[in-house]
């Protein structure tokens, strides 16, 4: 197995048996904002000191009708709405502030405009 080095903000961890363990308990936020809302929002994570995270494209379905979309002259009602995911691995104390955060800078009237998630984090391979 290859050597790799993966971070966990405000955690310290060890390997055991080829697994990363961390001390303190971690939790997983998965938060699912507009793509405009993306660049204000890592600009927040990093004062915060959060600096590393994955960010994913979405295609999602629901509430949100989509928006029209010309195709060869014909106007085509797209029923999908793009989104863009980012996960955070983070120790407990260091959850609410990271949710405050996001949360401050994404959400809007619309619910669907900001969903975030907190699950736990047991391990890394």
């Amino acid at each position: 197995m290859a050597n790799l080095t993966i971070v966990l903000p405000f955690s310290s961890y060890e390997r055991v048996d080829g697994v990363l363990k961390s001390e303190k308990n971690m939790k997983l936020i998965e938060a699912i904002i507009k793509p405009v809302k993306l660049q204000e929002v890592k600009i927040a994570l990093q004062k915060i000191g959060i600096e590393e995270f994955m960010e994913s494209p979405l295609i999602c379905h629901g509430r949100q009708k989509g928006q029209a979309i010309l195709y060869r002259g014909v106007e085509h009602m797209a029923n999908f709405v793009e989104k863009v995911k980012l996960e955070i691995i983070a120790a407990d104390d260091s959850v609410a502030r990271i949710v405050e955060v996001i949360g401050n800078i994404a959400k809007t009237e619309r619910m669907e405009d900001c969903r975030i998630f907190i699950l736990p984090f047991v391990e890394a391979l």
